[in-house]
């Protein structure tokens, strides 16, 4: 049985409880921390575990998700989320993270055109944008091979490292989704 979530590598699902013991250990990375938006204090397991599970319960909030990235043998790679939507105008915003061990294998490509498929095909959003941090090279690579314009630059809005950084704001339509050649990742789709 076919499913709109999930492709040839990867498929997207929803936060599980037992998720709380990979992100604990993910939030322990700086590195990766700093790609995604800060560094935080650090949390306790217990937090974890209360974070895992109030995610699991949570659903979607007006099409807000938070989608876990698996491979089809089960293994979580990563997580991407929706946000900031705006139904009237179609609208909408992502963020998207993958495990070190699991960068440039193909899975974050397949998970967004998964979840843009997704949103623009089955809920009628018209546009997705992305903030991507200028220092975030593997991030600007993987939008522009995907289709993304760059779209504007918002200048120092990011501190970290001991040093302000610049947002490059990147978007694409459903049209140039669906011209880029992508139509789908499973047959009969």
């Amino acid at each position: 049985m076919a499913s709109v979530f999930a492709g040839r590598r990867v498929r997207l699902r929803a936060v599980e409880t037992a998720d709380w013991e990979i992100h604990y250990a993910w939030d322990r990375d700086t590195d990766d921390a700093r790609l995604n938006y800060e560094i935080p204090f650090p949390d306790s397991q217990e937090q974890a575990r209360a974070w895992a599970e109030n995610q699991a319960r949570r659903g979607d909030q007006n099409d807000a998700f938070r989608f876990q990235i698996e491979r089809l043998d089960g293994e979580m790679v990563g997580s991407l989320n929706t946000h900031t939507l705006n139904r009237r105008c179609g609208t909408f915003m992502y963020g998207l993270s993958v495990l070190p061990q699991h960068r440039r294998q193909g899975y974050a490509s397949e998970a967004v055109r998964l979840m843009l498929r997704y949103y623009f095909w089955e809920r009628r959003y018209q546009k997705v944008n992305a903030e991507v941090y200028s220092f975030n090279t593997p991030s600007i690579k993987l939008h522009e091979s995907l289709g993304f314009t760059l779209e504007g630059r918002l200048r120092r809005m990011i501190y970290t490292g001991g040093q302000f950084h610049d947002v490059l704001l990147y978007g694409q339509t459903r049209e140039e989704f669906e011209a880029s050649g992508w139509d789908g990742l499973q047959e009969g789709y």
